[in-house]
């Protein structure tokens, strides 16, 4: 400030500022937090986070995307780092946890050259370009894998599901993820399409995850709406109907006045003959169970049981979308217009008690679009865990079938690419050389957390994958035994992961971590008196006193 000059405010009084190097180390050391948060959960011998929110439910979980979301975070860098785990768990369904450790061990090593007056756009420069060789470099170590190789694929489920509580179990669910995604999957112009939407999931406690049953269906958390309705129905012509089955009130408000006892029985009896008439249309349309989106009357309910017709009501959407990929079944919207060919069929529709409710299965379709599986469990807990589990080992399995590639997992395609690039890096000179080599380096993490959290020597492990990857024997293939504490061929060990998983996670890593390292000033305004902004989250991670930025 010049003398006798005032100085200029600019910015509102309370807002925080840093910049320089402070700022980049201040976000630097929030991302690496969230790094380490979920790194512990790395691998089959990583270990489950116990979360617990304000309301005292409790998760407990080592999916890194489910533990993040459920985690306040607060740091603006930090949450950039979050949505990594967001974006790989949209894309990959796996590799959620990896995606945040690299991006964390990115920023790590690019502090150090940042330390060393590296100019952060020269690092992003140099990490771009690493990246870019890196998906090149695991294009050629990929392995062909057809949507019809039920065994490879088995294997790509087991091993998305080998760090989850379901581990023990991963072989018997695995089995059910490849014939479910196997039945919804959809081939046009010679390539393959998988909506793992069409793959309907439904949770009750009770039983053991072994008790878990694929249904070549859809299972509805519906009852038939009367009891005399029949609770089996063989061969079924199924009839959905997206209209109420009930007289329906005008728009405006209209008042009928009776002045005679007879009209009133006259007006009950065309209602009755309205109800009436809607039965007989589905009746006439030879349907013999009906799904209805809104609501049945109880005279309805009541002529559909006479009639010997099952009936459900209120049932989702989403739901019915799923019914008519799975019966074949067309949505009608006009009772008037139901006909013979709208309907669906199914071998058995049948209401079941599961645990402590009636469910509702429509099974044995003929060529089912769209199918579903019952998970059940001992604890709520291990029912979600489980859930969590399979939606895994359906996104992964839908992903090798979608793109035909894979490689092998276990650290193995991390040591490669450390390898390769470090050797990459030699040849491009200049201070982009140090960024690639960093970037190299920064990649062993998986290896090295994988041995860790299996509580092996991760130095000597690294060492071994190092001498196997570039020894004369060269095996691109190995990686990390966590079982057996040694160094192995994974293809041989079955651990196979979807190429898109590895792609994934290092283009979302190096995409925020170049985010990151561009940001030189971070201007935080002030928090209102009446503590976080309205939709702000509460609870801080990581923070280093910086504000909310949303």
């Amino acid at each position: 400030m010049m003398t006798g000059q005032q100085p200029i405010i600019v910015l509102k009084e309370g807002t925080e500022r840093s910049k320089g190097k402070g700022a980049q180390f201040n976000n630097i050391a929030a991302a690496k937090a969230v790094a380490d948060a979920v790194r512990s959960t790395l691998g089959p011998r990583g270990m489950d986070k116990m979360l617990v929110d304000s309301m005292g439910d409790v998760v407990i979980t080592n999916d890194g995307a489910t533990i993040l979301k459920e985690i306040d975070i607060e740091h603006p860098a930090a949450k950039m780092v979050v949505e990594v785990a967001k974006t790989q768990d949209n894309e990959c369904g796996d590799g959620t946890t990896s995606a945040v450790v690299i991006a964390g061990e990115l920023l790590k090593k690019a502090e150090d050259l940042i330390d060393q007056n590296v100019h952060p756009t020269v690092i992003a420069a140099g990490y771009t370009r690493a990246a870019t060789e890196a998906i090149r470099i695991l294009g050629d170590m990929g392995l062909k894998v057809a949507a019809n190789d039920d065994a490879m694929l088995r294997k790509v489920a087991v091993t998305a599901m080998s760090s989850k509580a379901t581990g023990p179990n991963s072989v018997f669910l695995s089995e059910l993820t490849v014939k479910a995604v196997r039945a919804v999957a959809d081939k046009a112009d010679g390539k393959w399409t998988v909506d793992i939407e069409n793959v309907k999931v439904e949770k009750k406690n009770g039983g053991s995850i072994m008790d878990t049953e694929l249904v070549t269906g859809i299972i509805l958390d519906k009852e038939r709406v009367h009891p005399r309705m029949p609770k089996v129905v063989k061969n079924a012509r199924i009839a959905l109907i997206d209209s109420a089955l009930e007289i329906k009130k005008t728009e405006v408000d209209a008042k009928i006045q009776i002045t005679d006892p007879s009209q009133m029985e006259k007006f009950l009896t065309e209602e009755e003959r309205t109800l009436k008439h809607k039965v007989d249309l589905v009746k006439k349309s030879g349907a013999t169970a009906v799904f209805c989106q809104k609501g049945i009357d109880d005279l309805v309910q009541h002529y559909l049981a006479k009639e010997g017709i099952f009936a459900a009501r209120r049932v989702k959407k989403s739901d019915m979308d799923k019914m008519a990929r799975a019966t074949g079944a067309k949505l009608v919207t006009n009772l008037e217009d139901l006909n013979r060919s709208d309907l669906g069929f199914a071998g058995l529709v049948e209401e079941r008690k599961i645990g402590d409710a009636d469910m509702t299965f429509v099974t044995d379709c003929k060529n089912p679009k769209s199918v579903s599986i019952l998970i059940r469990g001992g604890t709520e807990h291990v029912v979600d865990e489980t859930e969590r589990a399979l939606h895994d080992a359906l996104k992964v399995t839908a992903v090798a079938i979608e793109d035909g590639i894979v490689v092998p997992g276990g650290g193995a395609p991390e040591i490669e690419l450390s390898l390769k690039l470090a050797e990459f890096a030699s040849t491009v000179g200049g201070r982009e050389q140090l960024a690639i080599e960093a970037f190299a380096k920064a990649i062993e993490i998986i290896p090295w957390t994988l041995a860790e959290n299996a509580g092996l020597d991760a130095i000597n492990i690294l060492i071994n994958l190092r001498s196997e990857h570039s020894g004369k024997k060269k095996s691109v293939q190995s990686g990390v035994d966590v079982y057996n504490g040694d160094v192995k061929d994974m293809v041989k060990l079955s651990v196979i992961e979807p190429l898109r998983v590895k792609t994934q996670a290092i283009t979302s890593a190096t995409e925020v971590a170049n985010m990151i390292l561009r940001i030189d000033d971070v201007i935080a305004a002030k928090r209102g008196a009446g503590g976080p902004p309205p939709g702000g989250p509460g609870g801080g991670m990581g923070g280093g006193g910086m504000g909310d930025m949303d």
